[in-house]
């Protein structure tokens, strides 16, 4: 089902059920031009993925590998992972280029109910709590160096999500230069590490013996269980490369370069981490990695001495920042999609015409995301709340978009697709087995928190009313 009408359709592009008028301001409001090179996306992507994640999840996945090769073995399964997924997203981001992503392509495969819950979803915990689980990582290391008072932290988040959507707010462009910017410093400082492991670390990888390092929880954990849980943490280190598909809308010639930004963007992180990791080997040891609570700490310690504290700071904040403003940059696009699709919520779909940006759903990003902040400040554990109740709801959209490769090749046979999986239908297959098993993995870990999260997704039902309302009108 169409989100937005083109100019003019022929046969390709009929959908495979009735499609409702357009509303008026569907029409009126500007989506975006194709202005982002390849290059620009591929550094957005870059900037989602390589996060602070790399100095959190490294030891909690040590803690949960018998040895070094089994450790490395879950990374390199990771990036696999990872690469299937954008092989299913190159062929659904080329053949249905636009702004909303898997709101598009859960759109068409499963009908619009399914397609405004995840929107509700995504607007409601899943993108607005991503962005403020980094914001408040950020604040973490921005109150070390300007101490805000007792809740220093929260207002360092808060200033971040204001500053960040007000550069976003002010056009693509703007926010493209330092997203260039701060992805090249992350960049720079991570492949530092990884040359400072290989000239200061003596050669080789440290020896492990499987009898030395069932430690940590895993001597009577079944193989199964804890590969399964290590993965767990391997992806959400991963995390964030789907976020170039709502980028397909404004890419230069996105039929050819969606899969190009995929291709590079996840070949590139894939391989940063897995030198990354090699490096921590090198350094430490996979003993001392299990045991080691800041490893970013540890790593500048010895590399740059009484300076790492320092060093470490800079490179959390800068990889911090351009996370954020990767993910609101995507972010605020599934918001202008929904508002194409309910009238009521049509403010959404505006885009200024001066910057491009889609300022009004940048601005409820930030509004809900600010909320998000607040209720943090009260929280202890705030963060760890957030994401148990959010990861559950993600991947199990996840699956219903990796399942939308093979139900849009039978609603949409004679689609054009510039990009094909290869592998069809075991590799979209494979990757929705993936996803199914992370939900499930990750509704375990969360316990009590997977019913909230299902209750808010719930929540969203009145949304399908009024989708239902505009069918009726427009009837």
């Amino acid at each position: 089902m169409a989100l937005v009408p083109p100019p003019a359709r022929s046969p390709l592009d009929a959908p495979s059920s009735p499609t409702p008028a357009a509303s008026p301001g569907t029409r009126r409001h500007g989506s975006g031009r194709r202005s982002l090179s390849v290059i620009d996306a591929v550094c957005v992507l870059v900037g989602v993925v390589v996060g602070v994640g790399i100095f959190g999840f490294p030891p909690m996945v040590a803690r949960y590998a018998a040895t070094t090769e089994i450790y490395l073995g879950l990374w390199i399964v990771g990036g696999l992972v990872m690469l299937i997924g954008a092989l299913c997203y190159a062929e659904l981001g080329s053949a249905y280029p636009d702004h909303g992503g898997e709101y598009l392509y859960l759109n068409r495969a499963w009908g619009p109910r399914v397609a405004l819950l995840f929107a509700w979803a995504r607007g409601t915990v899943m993108q607005t709590g991503g962005i403020a689980v980094v914001a408040f990582l950020y604040g973490g290391y921005a109150q070390q160096w300007m101490p805000l008072g007792q809740f220093g932290i929260a207002w360092h988040a808060g200033l971040s999500v204001i500053a960040l959507t007000l550069l976003n707010m002010a056009g693509a462009r703007t926010s493209r230069t330092l997203q260039r910017i701060l992805t090249a410093l992350t960049l720079l400082a991570l492949i530092g590490l990884i040359a400072a492991a290989a000239w200061l670390a003596p050669g080789g990888l440290p020896p492990s013996a499987a009898g030395d390092a069932a430690v940590a929880g895993i001597r009577d954990a079944p193989i199964a269980g804890s590969l399964g849980m290590g993965m767990v943490f391997v992806l959400l280190t991963f995390g964030g490369w789907n976020e170039a598909a709502y980028l397909s809308g404004e890419l230069r010639n996105p039929a050819r370069n969606v899969s190009r930004v995929l291709f590079l963007g996840t070949g590139l992180v894939a391989v940063l981490y897995i030198l990354t990791n090699l490096a921590f080997l090198r350094l430490f040891g996979l003993e001392q990695l299990r045991e080691a609570d800041a490893i970013g700490l540890d790593v500048m310690r010895v590399v740059a001495g009484p300076y790492g504290a320092w060093v470490l700071g800079i490179l959390i904040c800068c990889t911090a920042l351009t996370t954020m403003n990767a993910t609101i940059m995507t972010g605020a696009r599934v918001y202008a999609a929904l508002g194409r699709d309910v009238p009521r919520l049509a403010p959404l779909a505006r885009w200024s015409q001066a910057g491009r940006a889609p300022i009004a759903a940048l601005i409820l990003q930030a509004g809900l995301t600010l909320l998000l902040v607040l209720y943090g400040a009260f929280t202890p554990n705030g963060v760890e709340a957030m994401v148990a109740v959010t990861a559950p709801a993600f991947w199990l959209f996840m699956t219903l978009v990796a399942g939308a490769v093979w139900r849009l090749r039978r609603l949409d046979p004679d689609r054009h697709r510039p990009f094909r999986v290869p592998g069809y239908p075991f590799t979209p297959m494979l990757f929705a087995l993936t996803c199914a098993a992370l939900a499930v993995a990750s509704a375990l870990y969360a316990g009590a928190g997977t019913v909230l999260g299902l209750l808010i997704v719930a929540a969203g039902w009145p949304l399908c009313r009024l989708y239902s309302q505009r069918v009726t009108a427009a009837a």
